[in-house]
């Protein structure tokens, strides 16, 4: 992307809607060099605003980030517009109001009879569709969505969304300026949730199908996607700083606007908690307690066991293969089977990555599930599943292997695809459906997810590590044993699975 495609610094940047976004995007815009007006329908607010970013760009200069001068510079820029009339030559005018289709349509319709035709006008919704907002506008050609993520001024991503008649040649010209600002863009189609939260939807959903299921409380499951998984919260945790009402309100619009497809159903158990009033940290009650001397639950970790003298790997351990330099590292015996895909620890257990079916169908063998690690290096935590006719002791080897690779260990309830497996296979499956549905490339899918929700790996990462056969063996293998069509593996990950297959068996026969 060149420069020569984004607004020049002269262009006028104006934001209306001065509340928490609104003042974010105008002060990027500000800090970038542009000049930049505020305007606001309520009385006052949006010369409020300009105060309080006026002493943001104050703190900036206390803690080192901006001279003097820059932020002097920078305030001269910034201007209160009383009316829209006011806003008549500017080059941008980027929206952040109340989230509703009407309001927003009016707005637009009200600023092209004010700014020149040429002037780009964007949207920074979360929730409505940027070809409806547009389809009231005589030029719809030049509406964009420019969705920041808040804090504005902190958080890299911006995803900039074409409608359905939005010009190619406007979405560039948003997208290099707000690479100018120092933001990182992805392109997206305009679609339910964009990419963010589009693709995000199972790593809340899953945590609520287990709690709901009782296989973990909600503790358990944020500890295990956090030091197994690599996620930096756990989802309850996560919920309960962005509000419960704003996620629940989230997952059931794009549910709805997917017409109640089954890989979007909100939960219940989220849903009382909303009509609760429990909403987080904001009512000082949510999934956990914020009030003064409210303690966090403590997290059920296994006692000391003894580890095994020695274990014998069956076959290729998958992703979890690091597994056996860690074991040998910890002067364990560690013999080679060429056939199979588990542990099997010295009593007879076998012990085996989580793959989407449940312990109990193995009942009268002795199997203990692992659950999948980001990094089973720097992974501090382990799950293991038992069936109920596991044995104590086998349970006791696998806890006592992985507490000797410096673990923790927690045991869940007996669930399919346990914890982090199965939300990655359906974090891959979404993202794998969204680039063929042509909603935005992999590589933006992976970029928007690492920064906009600050995932470990973005889904086609996962994918690239895990391989296509076992995400689709595992979806195939939940889908089985919850015949909703929440879990069939889309026809994307299905193609891919059959082209990896097919690659090998073309490597092997050469």
């Amino acid at each position: 992307m060149t420069d020569s495609m984004a607004i020049e610094r002269s262009g006028t940047v104006a934001v209306v809607g001065t509340g928490t976004m609104g003042q974010g995007i105008a002060q990027v815009a500000l800090v970038a060099g542009h000049p930049v007006r505020l305007h606001d329908t309520a009385p006052d607010r949006a010369r409020q605003a300009a105060e309080a970013i006026t002493g943001r760009l104050g703190r900036l200069v206390e803690k080192g980030r901006m001279s003097p001068d820059e932020r002097d510079a920078a305030a001269a820029r910034l201007h209160v517009a009383d009316t829209l009339e006011d806003l008549a030559d500017a080059a941008l005018v980027i929206e952040a109001v109340v989230e509703r289709l009407t309001v927003k349509q009016e707005l637009f319709t009200a600023l092209e009879r004010t700014v020149a035709d040429d002037c780009l006008l964007a949207t920074n919704t979360s929730s409505l569709s940027v070809t409806a907002i547009a389809a009231a506008l005589r030029l719809p050609g030049r509406f964009v969505g420019l969705h920041f993520f808040n804090p504005a001024p902190l958080l890299p991503l911006v995803e900039v969304v074409s409608g359905f008649a939005t010009d190619p040649a406007a979405a560039t010209r948003a997208y290099a300026t707000v690479e100018g600002w120092g933001k990182t863009p992805v392109r997206c189609a305009d679609t339910p949730g964009f990419i963010v939260n589009r693709i995000a939807r199972p790593f809340y959903a899953e945590a609520l199908r287990l709690y709901e299921e009782r296989a973990a409380d909600p503790v358990t499951i944020d500890a295990v996607l956090r030091e197994c998984g690599g996620f930096a919260m756990g989802p309850f945790e996560l919920t309960d700083l962005i509000g419960q009402d704003v996620n629940e309100a989230v997952t059931r619009s794009v549910w709805e606007a997917f017409h109640h497809d089954p890989k979007f159903t909100p939960s219940l158990a989220q849903r009382r908690l909303v009509e609760s009033g429990r909403l987080g940290r904001k009512t000082g009650q949510g999934w956990y307690g914020y009030a003064e001397g409210a303690e966090r639950p403590v997290v059920p970790t296994e006692a000391p066991a003894p580890a095994p003298d020695k274990i014998t790997v069956h076959g290729s351990l998958g992703h979890a293969e690091p597994l056996v330099r860690l074991v040998e590292e910890a002067g364990i015996k560690v013999r080679r089977h060429r056939r199979g895909n588990h542990i099997a620890l010295p009593g007879g257990g076998h012990l085996t990555l989580a793959d989407g079916e449940a312990v109990f169908e193995y009942e009268g063998e002795e199997i203990v599930y692992f659950d999948l690690a980001h990094d089973y290096t720097t992974a501090t935590r382990i799950a293991l599943a038992t069936a109920p006719t596991t044995s104590p002791e086998t349970l006791q080897e696998a806890v006592g292997l992985f507490q000797a690779l410096g673990k923790e260990v927690t045991v869940i309830g007996d669930v399919p695809g346990m914890i982090v497996a199965r939300t990655v296979a359906m974090l891959v499956d979404l993202a794998v459906d969204a680039v063929d549905r042509e909603v935005a490339s992999a590589e933006d899918i992976d970029t928007a997810m690492r920064l906009g929700v600050n995932y470990p790996a973005g889904p086609f990462e996962w994918a690239a590590r895990l391989g296509y056969e076992t995400v689709s063996d595992l979806l195939g293998s939940l889908h089985t044993r919850y015949p909703t069509g929440r879990y069939a593996p889309c026809l994307g990950v299905v193609r891919r699975d059959y082209e990896e297959r097919a690659a090998m068996k073309d490597q092997d026969s050469r």
